[in-house]
Parts: structure tokens; sequence; C-alpha cells
């Protein structure tokens, strides 16, 4: 997205997570409450809810919020880059869809907005994904671009989180919530082999073993950190990640139940429901596929 000054473009709330990459120029994000945000070179700024929010190249700059319109739509006051009018701010804009129904805990712990600005020496990963992203969006159409891209996007969000939990812990602030858990050694380890192996039979036993931590420490640091007992949490993590599948692949429902953990396909049916709302079949034709967008 390019856009020449006097420019204010607003953002309707949207059920997915948004961010915005500053290539070029500067601009502002005006948030639906609290101070505007300065966003230059390298800036990233990431909304984790979808909150409304406006871009402008100066706070001062008019921004009403427009009328509804149809999704993917914007108001945008001011015009498009052109040869009679240099560009004010280069960005790579683009959004996460969420699955709302089960919403990750770790996104609850961050605030509306994530500005992240850049800094030389830190975080080289951020910066490289936005450079090869960039790469790829300027070029023309070449083989396996779109896996690229999907790909890059997912690392983008990962890297993203973690420049955010390393900027908290650089600053002083005590980890709160999954920032916690995450920086937990003993706690990231088990979370670590269910987020790898949610198809395994695990016990609390063997959990507590990965986490180096007799059976009841164990329990007690997981439940007081991650905000639930680790079995509990194991099946919340089996259904969301059946819940992606089902979005996202074309394998059969009694594959995906084996795959995250359930030899019954009627015990699978009746846990996907408890969470989702309705069986697997269901929820695949309702949702219909979905991929990460650019």
């Amino acid at each position: 997205m390019t856009r020449s000054a006097p420019f204010a473009q607003w953002f309707a709330a949207v059920p997915s997570a948004g961010f915005h990459i500053v290539l070029q120029g500067t601009c502002w994000l005006l948030p639906p409450r609290g101070e505007p945000v300065a966003l230059g070179p390298g800036d990233v700024a990431f909304l984790p809810r979808g909150s409304a929010h406006g871009l402008a190249d100066a706070p001062s700059t008019p921004v009403s919020e427009p009328p509804p319109m149809p999704t993917g739509v914007h108001d945008g006051r001011g015009a498009e880059a052109s040869a009679d009018r240099p560009p004010t701010v280069a960005m790579l804009c683009g959004g996460y869809l969420l699955d709302g129904s089960a919403p990750h805990p770790l996104l609850d712990d961050l605030p509306e907005v994530v500005h992240l600005p850049t800094r030389v020496g830190r975080h080289s990963e951020l910066r490289a994904a936005v450079e090869l992203l960039g790469v790829e969006l300027a070029g023309n159409a070449r083989p396996g671009s779109d896996t690229i891209l999907l790909t890059l996007l997912d690392l983008l969000l990962l890297y993203i989180l973690r420049a955010w939990f390393e900027e908290q812990r650089v600053s002083g602030h005590a980890a709160t919530g999954w920032a916690a858990a995450l920086h937990d050694p003993a706690v990231a380890a088990a979370l670590r082999a269910v987020h790898e192996d949610p198809g395994r039979q695990w016990t609390v036993e063997e959990l507590g073993a990965r986490a180096r931590l007799s059976r009841a420490a164990f329990a007690r640091r997981f439940t007081h950190l991650v905000g639930q007992p680790p079995l509990t949490y194991l099946t919340w993590w089996r259904m969301t990640t059946a819940a992606r599948l089902l979005r996202t692949s074309d394998a059969p429902v009694d594959t995906i139940a084996r795959q995250v953990g359930y030899s019954s396909q009627y015990t699978f049916a009746h846990a996907f429901k408890r969470q989702y709302g309705s069986p697997p079949g269901t929820y695949r034709n309702h949702v219909g596929r979905s991929t990460t967008p650019a």
C-alpha cells in the first residue's frame, strides 16, 4: 500500500489479527483509544484482536469512522501514490484469520496495538522475514510463490510475538500469563511436547518428566501459569489442531481424529462438539477452507 499526503484511511474492526509494516516513509497509527503511534521505516504494528484503527500522514489529518462497507474495502481519504504524487509512505499490510470460537490465550495477553520500532541489531529474524516478504510480493509470480508467502506470513507472526516478549523482558516488565508460561523452562518443555505430538497419549506423569518435576509439582506449576490443568490444555490443543485441519485439509474425519489422539471417531466427535458446538463434519461444511490472507 502506498499513500501520498494528506491521507487518512480507516480500517474497521475485523475478526482477524492485522499488521502494518512501514517499508518507506512515515505515518501515524490512530487507535480507537489512546495516543497516536508514530511509525517509521522498518516499524511493525500488530493488532492481535483486529481492532478498528486509522492510518494517517499526521495525527491532525481528519479521519472519521466510515459507514459499514463490504469486507476488504476501506475508506481511503487521500490518493494513491503516483508519478505526480510521490509516496509519503509505503507499507506492507495483511492479516491472519482467527478462529473466534477458540482464540489462543496468548493473544489475550497482548495489548490492543503491539508496536515494534526498528532498532539496529534487534530482532534480526523479524527484519529478515519482512525483507523476504517484500521480495516475494515485489517480483512477478514465480514457481512456489504462494507457498513461500504463506510460510513467510506464518513465520512473521511467530517473530512478531517473539520480538514483543523479548521487548518486555529487556524493558524489565515481569512476565505474566502466557508470557510467564513460555519463559518457564519446565512448563515450556511440556507445552513443546504437547504441541509437537498432540496425538500421543500423554499422562501428567510423562509431561512432568519432560519438565523434570514431580507429578504434583508439575501439575500445580502448569495450572498456575497456563490457567488450566495439563490434560485440559491437551484436549483444548487437540481440538484446536483438529479444527485447523478441518479448515485447511481434505483429510477424512477419522484420519484427523487419529492424528490428534482419538482411536474412536465417536469420542472425537463428542469432544469436538463440546468445544465448537457442532460435529466435525458440520463444522467443516460451515467454515469451508481457509488460508492465511496476504
